[in-house]
């Protein structure tokens, strides 16, 4: 039996389903953050959405709206970019939590996308009470992923909007890419604040890119896709 979408039930719906023990899944994925010329600023929400579907596909869970907002500090120059304050995220997180506490959750599932988001969603479940208990699954973290994705990639590096990344929208969400416009990163970032503006800094990218998304194709992103699946499903049974 599949699972149920929050927004698209009833409150009876949703108390009845977590009185069966149904976990409480809460996707995390941005709806407001550059991914270069070629993808569109929802990328990370898409994926989001898509992972939450496949889990409400094969397991009985009651799945919240996703959470498209959060702290992404690093792509701010580019506009339409939004990064709420760490703070504020770990607020909304909590508050968030709170409420599928007290409707009568038994554990709950975040399905997080995002790499920035990492630390501060890791700090907000050692500060509160585990009641109910809360699992964090980082769905690029994954050991499968991980080997699936050092076996395709060709570029020489990558970590945002590159081929792995771009690979996984055009088998996700094709009519979403815009290929034509993509091309390689000049310098590889390894961490701070993209640069849009000046050829002189280190973290320099005209295109708000880290790699080589000119090297994605469908057959790779439909590979990772599925190692990516197989690694939160992994993660979500353990739970």
């Amino acid at each position: 039996m599949s699972g149920i979408d929050v927004a698209e039930s009833t409150w009876p719906e949703v108390s009845r389903r977590l009185a069966d023990g149904w976990p409480a899944v809460v996707p995390i994925g941005a709806a407001s953050k550059e991914h270069g010329r070629h993808l569109m600023l929802d990328t990370d929400f898409q994926q989001a959405q898509w992972i939450a579907a496949r889990v409400r596909a094969t397991r009985e869970v009651v799945v919240w709206p996703t959470v498209n907002y959060g702290y992404y500090p690093v792509f701010v120059d580019y506009p339409g970019s939004i990064s709420l304050r760490e703070e504020t995220f770990v607020a909304l997180l909590s508050d968030i939590l709170a409420g599928i506490a007290h409707a009568g959750a038994a554990r709950v599932v975040l399905l997080n996308t995002g790499i920035s988001t990492i630390a501060p969603l890791e700090s907000l479940l050692r500060q509160r009470a585990q009641r109910p208990p809360c699992k964090l699954v980082n769905v690029y973290a994954g050991a499968e992923f991980a080997r699936v994705s050092a076996a395709l990639a060709e570029q020489r590096w990558g970590g945002h909007a590159d081929e792995i990344e771009t690979s996984i929208m055009l088998a996700l969400a094709p009519d979403r890419v815009r290929l034509s416009a993509a091309r390689a990163a000049p310098v590889r970032i390894t961490r701070g604040r993209f640069n849009r503006t000046d050829p002189g800094a280190p973290n320099y990218s005209p295109d708000g890119i880290n790699g080589d998304p000119t090297l994605a194709s469908a057959a790779k992103g439909e590979a990772l896709l599925a190692a990516m699946f197989a690694d939160v499903i992994a993660a979500f049974d353990a739970a």
